[in-house]
This record gives C-alpha cells, structure tokens and sequence, in this order.
C-alpha cells in the first residue's frame, strides 16, 4: 500500500508511519523543514517539504499524487485559533481538495471524541478547537471519498498493550498513541472499512479482532 501522512512528524504520525513501513507498505508526508528529510529517510519514509498552512490545493495534490490513501494526524492541540483554523480546519478541507484533484480515493482522519475533557473548564481556544474538529469530521463525512474518521480518547505516551475498544460509539477514556496508531494501521489494511465514523479506548479486544469486527 501506498499511504501518504499529514502529520508524519507529530507522534500518532510517526508512529503510524513505522507501523506502516514495517509491513512493507511505501510511507511518504509532509515535513516542515529540510532537516527533518535525512531522518524520516533513515526509516524509510519518504518525504516532501511543505507547510500545510501555506500550500495550495494544486500544490498539495502534487505531492500526494500516486498515493492509495491520504492520512491526515496532523493537529494544533488545542493551540491558539489561528492555528487550529489553519491546521485542523482549512488544512482539512486542502486535503480533501488535493485528495480530488490527485484522484486518491481513500481519506483517514484522526479526529477526537467530542466528550474529551467536558468535565474541564477548557477555555475559549480548546473550546474552539473542538468546534473546528467537529466542522472537519462533518466535511470528511460529505465528501465523495471513500473515508475513515477514528476518534481516540484522551492520548497517552508509552507502550500500547495491543487490546482496544473499538466501534461506533465508546466510552471516553485514555489509550496510548501507540495503540492507536497500531490500530489505524490495522484499519487501512482492512478493505471492508470505508464511510465510517469509529471511536477508540482502551479495551480488551486484541486489535486485529477489534478491526474485525466493525468490517461492513
């Protein structure tokens, strides 16, 4: 498989790309400085240079051009408006332009459970951020693309243990980075998944079973 990662650099990205590359799959994203090429290499990923919040639709489509499936991991975190809209909002909808334009019919969104920190007082940038998540899944969700969106609960580092709960709808909770970039690993390699939304916490479902079992 081919696959080419917004967000390759971030820590569900990088992840997800050694995951990938260690099934044989051809990895290749976007990086923000030439620095950053020698090291992805060394993996065995392959890399453009490009900002996200500067790159056209046309620019994008050319760099994502070949590829099977598009995964966009990249996010602000909850950072300052300007730079959630330009990531996690304008950069979704480039994306899915590109997807079009380059004719790559498969499209994976690492989104967020909408119930993440409700209990918090989280403050009008978060709030904010959450908004513009909520606005990207809804425009991934219209698209004509054969698309994925899986929403993770509250992320954590560390080693993943290789059990997750995964469907429809979960209970908001933690899991590592780890579990759930094996997971989307998992999910792009399964065919039977497309147009749907599913979310992810920590469970006791070994992940090849979990992914099993939401196949249409």
């Amino acid at each position: 498989m081919n696959v080419f990662i917004i967000g390759v650099t971030g820590a569900v990205g990088g992840l997800l790309a050694r995951k990938l590359s260690d099934r044989g799959d051809a990895v290749r994203g976007l990086v923000r400085r030439t620095a950053q090429l020698a090291q992805l290499a060394t993996q065995g990923i392959d890399t453009q240079v490009g900002d996200l919040a500067t790159l056209n639709a046309d620019e994008l489509a050319t760099l994502v051009s070949g590829s099977e499936v598009i995964v966009f991991s990249a996010g602000s975190n909850g950072g300052y408006k300007a730079i959630t809209d330009a990531i996690d909002g304008d950069g979704v909808n480039k994306a899915l332009r590109a997807a079009r334009l380059a004719g790559v019919e498969r499209f994976a969104l690492v989104s967020v459970l909408p119930e993440s920190w409700r209990e918090r007082d989280l403050g009008e940038d978060v709030e904010h951020y959450f908004a513009v998540k909520k606005q990207a899944d809804i425009a991934v969700t219209r698209s004509d693309l054969n698309w994925l969106i899986l929403r993770p609960s509250l992320l954590l580092d560390g080693d993943g243990v290789g059990t997750v709960s995964l469907g429809p709808a979960e209970f908001h909770g933690e899991i590592t980075r780890d579990d759930v970039a094996a997971t989307l690993a998992e999910l792009l390699h399964e065919p039977g998944i497309g147009r749907q939304i599913l979310e992810l916490n920590t469970g006791s479902v070994p992940i090849k079973e979990a992914v099993r079992a939401v196949r249409h």
